[in-house]
């Protein structure tokens, strides 16, 4: 059951037979509303330790209210696609909505283009089912439309990229992160790091964040949609 939440803040309570069990439940809440919130982000009050009753007669669960910063506003959804959309623009439009549509039928999709990169954004109210438990359910849709789009033995182009909620660029920064791990792990074993597959613009991002540390290199395997990147010590066999 969910508290009435403030502007800048989503609040949600949890309920279990035991504080620590509670707790789980609000966290679990929590993430259905703030996908992608992290525990260091979530602040807990015990509202009530619960009772046990005497042979069952009695008994209350334990309460625990838990809240965390709301996620970003969902961007404002553009019109149907538009004329001037190439043609692969055009069938991203197509298979995301299609995706999305047997989600939640209420979700719409916008979709902008560049020299670089297809952007599909997802919007509406229930826009954080596509983003799913840590960006799984995003990064399946991502990778199946890219799938679709351009089968596999077909020429990478530009990117494809599907979003809601700001999701990227808070996976941006967590990616970022990853970099910088990647890079201590690397030096410290002595050997390649493996990360897991990405998206071309995710892979830049590594590349781009290690570019200037003069101890490790990077360079890409694999095939698209499971294409990686490998983290190495300067030198060193990038062979994992």
């Amino acid at each position: 059951m969910s508290a009435p939440p403030d502007s800048d803040r989503v609040t949600v309570e949890g309920t279990g037979e035991t504080v620590g069990e509670a707790r789980w439940a609000a966290m679990r809440a929590l993430e259905r509303l703030a996908p992608g919130v992290s525990e260091v982000q979530v602040e807990f009050v015990v509202v009530s330790q619960g009772e046990r009753g005497l042979m069952g007669v009695g008994r209350e669960p334990a309460r625990v209210m838990a809240s965390a910063p709301a996620p970003a506003p969902a961007a404002p959804a553009s019109p149907e696609p538009h004329a001037e959309l190439g043609a692969e623009a055009q069938r991203v439009v197509e298979v995301v909505t299609r995706i999305v549509g047997a989600i939640d039928e209420s979700l719409r999709v916008s979709v902008t283009e560049s020299d670089e990169r297809i952007t599909a954004t997802v919007a509406g109210e229930e826009a954080a089912l596509v983003i799913g438990r840590h960006g799984h359910t995003i990064d399946a849709i991502q990778h199946l439309v890219l799938a679709i789009v351009r089968p596999p033995g077909t020429e990478l182009v530009r990117d494809v990229v599907v979003d809601a909620q700001g999701y990227r660029a808070r996976r941006e920064r967590r990616l970022r992160e990853v970099a910088a791990q990647a890079a201590e792990q690397a030096l410290s074993q002595g050997g390649a790091v493996v990360l897991e597959p990405m998206s071309a613009a995710e892979r830049k991002v590594v590349h781009m964040v290690l570019a200037d540390n003069a101890d490790v290199e990077t360079s890409s395997d694999g095939r698209e949609p499971e294409r990686y990147v490998i983290v190495t010590p300067r030198g060193a066999d990038p062979s994992p």
